[in-house]
């Protein structure tokens, strides 16, 4: 007796949504929250660290792992084998911690990055065997897989309101070593999970790419193009902001819990329940880019994010978590959609509109490396300089010439990009 095609498509969408929920839950149950964590073990100073770690590895280990499920084993599985090593190296890192008396950067960072090491590479995994899925049931992945896609960001939400709302002893998750745990159990999980996907094959035309395309190499010819040379060199520029409030959004919101006015407000005690407000509004802006990038072009959209980041930093600094500061808080988490969105979204998009498709996914490899590889790895790297000045080595503390400084860099950037920038008309 034949199934029914609809009935198998539901199902196999389902199937994919988990796989997106529990890809994301494992990301969002510590990446807003550990800096604040480790600001109270007393490793505020290298928070940068930990951030430009994510950066450093996707300048190699998600091409290197692309190869192997391409080539050798399949998809799949190289997907479960990861979250294997990643849930195993971050449950070390809690438990390591939960049972130190004083955290060491040393040990926390070596099997923090370790897992950092396995993690960053399945979430290209998780795309590519959800095309795959796809494919094979007849679906289109260009149609099919971004509905699926936002549910993603709905684990990422409801991992984040876990650790703000669940206590563990007494103490928030978002405060404790805990939120590494979770992560670890939520990957292992994740590991038996991918093992009940259907088979994606290795083989055929996509393992026929050589290393240099792997890594994004041939598409370093486009640097020849005036105007792509100078749209990768900004974005070089702007990624350098991308991490900058995840790393110490909740940590600037949890330094208030030192002024007795405002250690009860809500943003202070439920800080990470405000920043996931940034991932709703990921969610939305997400569907306005297409309607944006065919109205007003690559330039305006592009210029539209450097102006949020602006004002996201901005309101940082200008915020308090008592009324009626607390709204531009709330205000700066709205803008978020649109400083991410509208630049990393319609960023990968002018690239896919600009390129030959002899080089396309050279060029998209090439795209993520200058903004989430380099340009986050530096922008990491320099925000922790800035807040070891006014914050973390500073005889009095204080975060909003911290901001500031972020908010004036990016409207440094926006009117370098204004001037510079020309769209192809192609």
């Amino acid at each position: 007796m034949e199934k029914n095609p609809a009935v198998l498509k539901t199902g196999l969408k389902l199937r994919l949504i988990v796989l997106v929920f529990l890809q994301y839950s494992v990301w969002g149950a510590y990446l807003i929250s550990i800096g604040r964590y480790l600001a109270q073990a007393g490793l505020g100073s290298q928070i940068k660290w930990f951030f430009a770690a994510n950066g450093i590895v996707s300048l190699f280990m998600p091409a290197l792992v692309g190869v192997v499920a391409d080539r050798y084993i399949q998809g799949q599985k190289t997907l479960s084998l990861c979250h294997l090593l990643a849930g195993a190296f971050m449950l070390s890192a809690g438990v390591y911690c939960l049972r130190s008396g004083q955290v060491e950067f040393g040990p926390l960072y070596s099997l923090y990055a370790l897992s950092i090491v396995f993690f960053m590479p399945t979430v290209a995994l998780t795309n590519s065997v959800s095309y795959s899925v796809i494919s094979q049931a007849g679906g289109d992945p260009v149609k099919d897989y971004p509905p699926i896609r936002l549910f993603g960001t709905v684990g990422f939400i409801c991992s984040m309101l876990t650790v703000n709302f669940v206590r563990v002893g007494g103490v928030q998750i978002q405060d404790s070593c805990v939120q590494l745990i979770m992560s670890g159990i939520l990957s292992i999980v994740l590991c038996l999970y991918a093992l009940t996907l259907p088979q994606c094959p290795t083989g055929g035309k996509r393992a026929e790419r050589s290393m240099r395309d792997a890594f994004g190499l041939s598409a370093f010819s486009l640097f020849k193009v005036r105007h792509m040379a100078i749209f990768f060199m900004f974005c070089i520029l702007m990624g350098t902001a991308l991490q900058i409030t995840n790393g110490y959004a909740n940590t600037f919101l949890g330094s208030f819990a030192s002024d007795p006015l405002l250690a009860d407000t809500f943003a202070v005690k439920n800080s990470n329940a405000l920043l996931s407000l940034s991932q709703l509004s990921e969610t939305l802006c997400f569907l306005l880019v297409p309607f944006c990038m065919k109205r007003y072009g690559i330039k305006k959209v592009m210029l539209m994010s450097m102006v949020a980041w602006v004002l996201r930093f901005g309101l940082f600094g200008l915020g308090s978590p008592d009324m009626p500061g607390v709204l531009l808080f709330i205000l700066s988490c709205i803008l978020y959609g649109i400083a991410f969105d509208f630049y990393n979204i319609a960023g990968s998009l002018y690239v896919e509109q600009n390129v030959d498709k002899s080089i396309r996914a050279s060029a998209q490899g090439l795209f993520m490396m200058m903004s989430n590889g380099v340009g986050a790895t530096v922008g990491m790297i320099g925000a922790g300089a800035v807040m070891d000045h006014y914050v973390f080595k500073a005889a009095a503390p204080d975060w909003s010439p911290a901001w500031f400084v972020f908010a004036a860099y990016m409207a440094v950037v926006a009117v370098l990009f204004g001037l510079l920038f020309k769209e192809s008309r192609k």
